[in-house]
């Protein structure tokens, strides 16, 4: 299939910049695949579209303020993203530099609050990926604590772009640290949100609850390729890539469960879709007690594609030519999602990650 048929125009005003607030007020549009029906409505309506049958599925990876300025001994700055700690003062970072840093250069990281401060050695640069450089920090502390004091939220690149080109002010109180996270984000390890979830409040998964609606929760750690574009003209030759899951042994026992009761799975984001589409094998087929599910995933949904335990997908307005625009494709067709997404052009949805959502139902 030609990766054109997934492009489409998206002028930069459709771009959300900020996040709607409260967050469970961004719009919603409801797509019923059985009928063709379509309704709009906001988030914080989602319980009048799901029953006491229905299940949550989402994912509460939770985002590192992975965003680093490194300087020069001459002052010159460099933008770098952590992208994976090997050991203790041991990471693999990606560099902006164009090819102005060398080996056995050093760098420094300093913290918020001074004087914390870090010499970041460049010890080699990946051979397949120039912009991808192996450090070692001195002094020599876990990642988690140097981030908390050095790190930036990594914001997607089209948001920087959006805010940078159309600099209207900010919303009171805009806190990126926290509107870039969702509210159930519970293990540090992603260098972008899941970003379905952005549109939950304590009080909506309260009111979910309540309704009935059970939630549980598996963990993709979202890398920097989910922002990689389909460059190949067709998209089975895309290399996909890979990126690290784990499903608890009670996430597994709650899917089989519901399972049995015929109940409806509603996933939450493309993350959730590629991590329980990659082991639902492993959770169905398996008569074995429940157990933790832990691994790797490159799977590349496109159309044609058979679903097994995607019922129903809470899902935002992907970028033209995405792998994640691929996977929507797939569950509702080619066709109906250039229909939709002109209609949500048309309506004056807001794209991408701070954007509005789509519920698509049976």
């Amino acid at each position: 299939m030609q990766t054109s048929i997934l492009d489409y125009d998206l002028p930069e005003s459709a771009i959300a910049r900020f996040p709607a607030e409260p967050r469970d007020h961004s719009r919603l549009l409801v797509f019923w695949r059985s009928t063709g029906r379509i309704q709009h409505a906001r988030f914080h309506q989602l319980p009048e579209f799901l029953t006491a049958d229905d299940m949550l599925l989402a994912n509460d990876t939770r985002v590192l303020p992975a965003k680093l300025t490194l300087t020069r001994s001459s002052g010159r700055k460099f933008q770098g993203l952590f992208l994976e700690e090997l050991s203790a003062g041991t990471w693999r970072v990606m560099l902006r530099s164009n090819g102005q840093l060398v080996v056995g250069e050093e760098l420094s990281l300093t913290g918020n609050h001074p004087p914390l401060h870090w010499t970041v050695k460049l010890v080699s640069r990946d051979v397949h990926e120039p912009a991808q450089w192996l450090v070692e920090l001195s002094p020599a502390q876990s990642a988690a604590t140097v981030l908390q004091h050095v790190g930036e939220v990594p914001l997607p690149p089209y948001i920087e772009k959006a805010r940078h080109k159309q600099p209207l002010s900010w919303p009171a109180g805009l806190d990126d640290r926290r509107s870039y996270q969702t509210v159930y984000a519970a293990t540090p390890g992603a260098l972008a949100a899941p970003t379905a979830g952005l549109h939950f409040t304590p009080d909506l998964m309260q009111r979910l609850n309540a309704h009935g609606v059970t939630s549980a929760f598996v963990t993709l750690d979202v890398g920097p390729g989910t922002f990689l574009p389909i460059r190949s003209e067709n998209i089975s030759d895309h290399p996909m890539h890979q990126e690290k899951f784990h499903i608890p042994a009670a996430t597994v026992e709650a899917i089989r469960r519901h399972r049995e009761r015929t109940g409806r799975l509603v996933l939450v984001g493309t993350t959730v879709v590629r991590t329980l589409e990659s082991a639902a094998s492993t959770i169905m087929e398996s008569n074995d007690p429940a157990t933790d599910i832990s691994g790797s995933t490159d799977l590349f949904i496109t159309p044609g594609f058979h679903f097994q335990l995607t019922d129903s997908l809470i899902t935002n307005f992907h970028l033209p030519k995405s792998t994640l625009l691929a996977l929507v494709a797939a569950l509702i067709g080619i066709t109906r999602l250039q229909e939709l997404y002109a209609l949500a052009l048309r309506e004056g949805y807001r794209f991408y990650s701070y954007g509005d959502a789509m519920l698509i139902l049976p």
